[in-house]
């Protein structure tokens, strides 16, 4: 039985990415290379489809492109275990989890800062620039 193929397009359609994403994920090695027709048009098939929409849901999660690869070829992988995947995820949240500490800090940081403003006066006595000057300049 011969398998139904897709142009690059409709599996970009299916996916819900760009062209653009598909072919550059070729290049970095996240899709296999895909065949061609005698034309030169990519011959994609419909389990190119579910690998995008895997690797667009991991990439909601945080996972970097090259985290992604990493999990596909686990998935690939004969003799990978459960606990391989669920260590990359535990890392990922641990990643994340600092990630939230250091944009609370900016947030901090920016809402004192503006706290200092009163949005009046001219801009060369803004404390918000002033601020970010002696930060520059190693005077804080």
């Amino acid at each position: 039985m011969k398998t139904k193929t897709f142009t690059i397009g409709e599996v970009a359609r299916q996916a819900e990415v760009g062209v653009e994403t598909v072919r550059y994920y070729e290049r970095e090695g996240l899709l296999e290379q895909a065949a061609r027709k005698a034309s030169g048009y990519r011959q994609f098939d419909d389990a190119v489809v579910s690998r995008l929409r895997f690797i667009k849901r991991a990439k909601e999660l945080g996972f970097t492109l090259k985290e992604i690869k990493e999990l596909l070829e686990l998935k690939l992988t004969p003799g990978s275990k459960c606990v391989q995947v669920k260590q990359r995820a535990e890392a990922k949240v641990l990643d994340i989890e600092q990630k939230i500490r250091t944009l609370q800090q900016m947030k901090k940081g920016l809402k004192k800062l503006t706290a200092s403003c009163s949005g009046q006066g001219p801009l060369s006595d803004c404390p918000i620039l002033e601020a970010l000057e002696d930060e520059i300049n190693g005077n804080d």
